[in-house]
C-alpha cells in the first residue's frame, strides 16, 4: 500500500508539470489572459514547487513522512478544485501556486516513505523502479491527457482530473502506510536555511524561465541569477553552522548522492526539453492537432516502462551505474535521431522510431538514479535526500526547457519558414543529446562501481519487531540468572 499511495501521488505531481501546456490557448481565450501573462500558468507551478522542495523534504524528517504526505495531498486537491472553478486569471495562477505548494510536500515525502519502508537491495530497487516509471509516465501522459481533456471535455477538467487521483491516494493511506513519526525529535526546522534555500531555488527558476522572454543577456536575467548565486553562498555558511541543517553539507560529500543529483539534473534537462521541442515539431511542422500530439506520445510512455523494467533487473543484479551508463548513451542516440528531422518528415520515421529508442534509454536512467540518490542515506535523512533529488530534477527540467528553447529560437530567428523552424528544433534536440552524453560521463566518473555493503535499512515494523525480540531476550536472560541463583 505504501508503494501504491506513493505512486498515485507522484503521478499527479508529474502530470501537472505538463497537463496544462496543451490547454493554454483555450485557457487564455476563456479567462482573458494577456499574452505575456499566460505562461505564468506553467511557470508559477514550477516556481513554487522547485522553490519549496528542500523545505518539504526536511519537514518529512522532522514532522513525520505520512503527516506531510497527507497535508500535501489535501492542499493539492483543494487547489485543483479551485483551479477548475477559476473565473479570472489571478484565481487560476493562485490555484497553480497552491498546487506547487502541495507538490513540494508530496514529492519528497512519497520518495522518503519508499526508502524508509523498503530496505536497500532488490526490494528497494524494484519499488523505486515502479515509482520512477510512474513519475516519467505522468509527465508523458500529461500531454495526452491535456490534449484529450481540452478537446473533448473542456480545459477545466485539466485541473479537476486531479481530484479522484488525490482521493484514491488518501484512501490508500489508512490501509498500510506507516505513520513514519519523526526520527529527529527535539529538533526544529532550520528556518534561516529554509528561507535561503527557497529564495535560491525561486530566483534560479525565475531567472531561467523568464530568460526565454527577456533574454539571457538582459540585466533582469543577470541580476536574478547573480542574486541566486550570492544567496547560495550564504546558504552554505548557514547550513555549515546549523545544528539541524536543511541540507547537511556532509551529505553532498557522498559520491552516490552528489553523483546521482548531477546525473538527474542533466537527464531532466534533456528529457523535459525534448518533450517540449518534439511537441512543437509535431504541431508546427507535421501539422498534428493537440489531441493527436498527445496520442503520439503513447509509444514514448511504453518505452519508458520497458526501459524501467530492464533497469530494475540490471540494478538489482549489479549496481545503478551498470544501467545508467548504457541508458544515457541510448537516450543520447535517440535524441540524435530526433535531431535529423526535417520539414518533409513523417511521424513513422521522425517521431516513432526515435521516441522508442529515446524512451527506453530514459527508462534505463530514471530507476537507477533514484536508487543511487538514496543509497546509504540514514533513515532520519531520507526526506533530506529525497527533497534534494526532486529539487535537482525540477531545476534541471526548468533550466533545460528554457535554455534549449532559447537555443532553438536563436537558430530559427524570426523566420516562419518551416526549414528554419525545423532547424531550430533539430539544434535544440542535438543539445539535449549532448546532455545525456554528459550524464553517461558523470556516471562513469562520479559513481562507484559497486553498491556499498551496508547494514540494510529496516522498516519501522521490522525495527519494532527487533525491539520486542530484544526485550524478550533480556527478560529471558534475567529469568535464567534468577533460576541459576535459586538453591535446588
Amino acid at each position: 500500500m505504501v508503494l501504491a499511495a506513493a505512486c498515485f501521488a507522484q503521478f499527479i505531481v508529474a502530470l501537472d508539470m505538463s497537463v496544462v501546456t496543451v490547454a493554454l490557448p483555450t485557457i487564455g481565450l476563456d479567462l482573458g489572459f494577456a499574452p505575456l501573462d499566460l505562461s505564468w500558468v506553467v511557470h508559477v507551478y514550477a516556481l513554487v514547487f522547485g522553490g519549496l522542495l528542500l523545505l518539504g523534504g526536511r519537514a518529512c524528517d522532522l514532522y513525520g513522512r505520512r503527516r506531510v504526505f497527507v497535508a500535501g495531498l489535501i492542499v493539492f486537491g483543494v487547489c485543483s478544485l479551485a483551479g477548475g472553478a477559476a473565473h479570472a486569471p489571478w484565481q487560476l495562477i493562485a490555484a497553480r501556486a497552491g498546487q506547487g505548494l502541495g507538490a513540494a510536500a508530496v514529492a519528497p515525502s512519497a520518495l522518503a516513505m519508499l526508502t524508509a519502508t523498503f530496505p536497500e537491495g532488490g526490494a528497494r530497487v524494484r519499488a523505486l523502479g515502479v515509482w520512477s516509471a510512474v513519475n516519467a509516465a505522468g509527465g508523458a501522459l500529461g500531454v495526452l491527457a491535456g490534449g484529450l481533456l481540452t478537446e473533448y471535455a473542456g480545459w477545466r477538467w485539466v485541473m479537476l482530473v486531479n481530484i479522484p487521483i488525490v482521493m484514491t491516494a488518501l484512501a490508500l493511506i489508512p490501509l498500510g502506510v506507516p505513520a513514519g513519526e519523526s526520527s529527529a525529535r527535539g529538533q526544529r526546522l532550520d528556518w534561516p536555511g529554509a528561507l535561503a534555500a527557497t529564495a535560491v531555488a525561486v530566483l534560479l527558476v525565475l531567472g531561467v524561465v523568464r530568460a526565454d522572454t527577456v533574454g539571457w543577456g538582459s540585466a533582469i536575467t543577470i541580476a536574478t541569477l547573480a542574486t541566486a548565486g550570492l544567496l547560495l553562498a550564504g546558504l552554505i555558511v548557514i547550513e555549515a553552522k546549523s545544528a539541524a541543517p536543511l541540507l547537511r553539507p556532509g551529505l553532498l560529500a557522498d559520491r552516490w548522492v552528489s553523483g546521482a543529483n548531477i546525473i538527474v539534473f542533466l537527464a531532466a534537462a534533456g528529457q523535459f526539453a525534448a518533450f517540449y521541442l518534439v511537441s512543437l515539431y509535431m504541431q508546427n511542422i507535421l501539422g498534428l492537432s493537440a489531441g493527436t500530439t498527445g496520442v503520439a506520445f503513447l509509444p514514448f510512455t511504453a518505452g519508458l516502462i520497458a526501459g524501467t523494467v530492464v533497469a530494475v533487473r540490471i540494478t538489482a543484479a549489479h549496481s545503478p551505474r551498470t544501467a545508467l551508463v548504457p541508458g544515457a548513451v541510448v537516450a543520447a542516440a535517440g535524441l540524435c535521431w530526433f535531431a535529423t528531422n526535417d520539414p518533409g518528415g513523417s511521424f513513422m520515421v521522425d517521431v516513432l522510431g526515435p521516441s522508442i529508442l529515446t524512451s527506453v534509454g530514459v527508462g534505463l536512467v530514471l530507476a537507477p538514479v533514484a536508487t543511487a540518490a538514496t543509497t546509504g542515506v540514514a533513515p532520519h535523512e531520507a526526506g533530506m535526500a529525497s527533497g534534494l533529488m526532486n529539487s535537482s530534477r525540477q531545476l534541471g527540467g526548468a533550466v533545460g526547457v528554457a535554455a534549449l528553447a532559447t537555443i532553438a529560437a536563436h537558430r530559427s530567428g524570426t523566420s516562419v519558414d518551416p526549414v528554419a523552424v525545423s532547424g531550430g528544433y533539430a539544434l535544440g534536440l542535438a543539445v539535449a543529446a549532448g546532455l545525456f552524453a554528459l550524464a553517461a560521463v558523470a556516471a562513469i566518473v562520479l559513481l562507484p562501481r559497486r553498491t556499498p555493503r551496508r547494514t540494510r535499512t529496516v522498516t519501522p515494523l521490522v525495527e519494532a519487531a527487533a525491539r520486542d525480540r530484544s526485550d524478550a531476550n533480556e527478560k529471558g536472560d534475567t529469568n535464567d540468572k534468577r533460576l541459576e541463583g535459586t538453591p535446588s
